[in-house]
């Protein structure tokens, strides 16, 4: 059985995709699954499913979830079985199933993977990172509510995320794909107007490609956003492409 959290919530058995209904029973299954193997506390668990407000009988509650959640999980899949996938201890609940079946587990290991190689094999990089984004299907932990977990794990993932295009665009320019990468690159630099390494990639495949003066308008786009959102000036590095592209430094190319 694999749980793919990069997206809304699903449970894939067998090769077919399974829903789980209920905020409440995707938030556990989702919290389970981000620590596969290891059990998950009940206060943790109780904390992300009512925050400040728990029922006053909160842990047989939560003992009634767990209980829905693994008989839905062994009907849906017609698999008695999967009745035990989460297992009760003196610690808490556990999801026992392997790391790899979580996807946002499996995208984690891939990115870790390019860091590794990203120097040396700009090939393989854009392979492994190709692989991990492929993965996702939407936002993370869509609909598994408003959990601290749940958010906190969003937003790590998020930036992960961002962080494996940047680097997948790195890969990219050193194989000189330049003119293939500068619509995602526009996209994503309208997106996250602030993330200068976007811009500062756009800029070297937009010169790349024989357009110096779009370049220097991202450049100065970014640089008046920087201004009004956050009153600072562009970082070293975004500033040091700038005057790269102006005076047509050969190592541009």
């Amino acid at each position: 059985m694999q749980v793919n959290i990069l997206g809304s919530l699903e449970v894939v058995d067998e090769g077919i995709s399974l829903s789980i209904p209920g905020e409440k029973l995707r938030a556990i299954l989702a919290v389970l699954a981000l620590t596969p193997g290891s059990p998950v506390s009940r206060d943790d668990l109780i904390d992300e499913l009512w925050a400040e407000e728990p029922p006053r009988n909160a842990e047989n509650s939560l003992q009634g979830h767990i209980a829905r959640l693994r008989r839905i999980l062994a009907e849906r899949t017609g698999r008695e079985s999967l009745r035990s996938i989460i297992q009760t201890s003196y610690s808490g609940y556990t999801l026992a199933i392997p790391t790899h079946d979580v996807d946002a587990l499996r995208f984690y290991d891939l990115v870790l993977h390019a860091e590794t190689v990203h120097e040396e094999h700009p090939r393989r990089t854009v392979v492994l990172l190709t692989e991990a984004l492929r993965l996702w299907r939407g936002p993370a932990l869509l609909d598994a509510g408003h959990g601290m977990i749940c958010r906190m794990a969003y937003a790590r993932l998020a930036e992960t995320r961002l962080t494996a295009r940047e680097q997948l665009f790195d890969a990219k320019l050193k194989l000189d794909m330049h003119r293939s990468v500068i619509t995602e690159l526009e996209q994503l630099h309208a997106q996250y107007p602030l993330r200068e390494r976007f811009c500062e990639q756009l800029m070297t495949a937009l010169y790349r490609s024989g357009r110096q003066a779009d370049a220097l308008d991202a450049y100065h786009r970014t640089r008046q956003r920087l201004a009004q959102d956050l009153g600072l000036e562009p970082g070293q590095a975004l500033r040091a492409k700038f005057h790269e592209i102006l005076r047509q430094d050969p190592a541009l190319l």
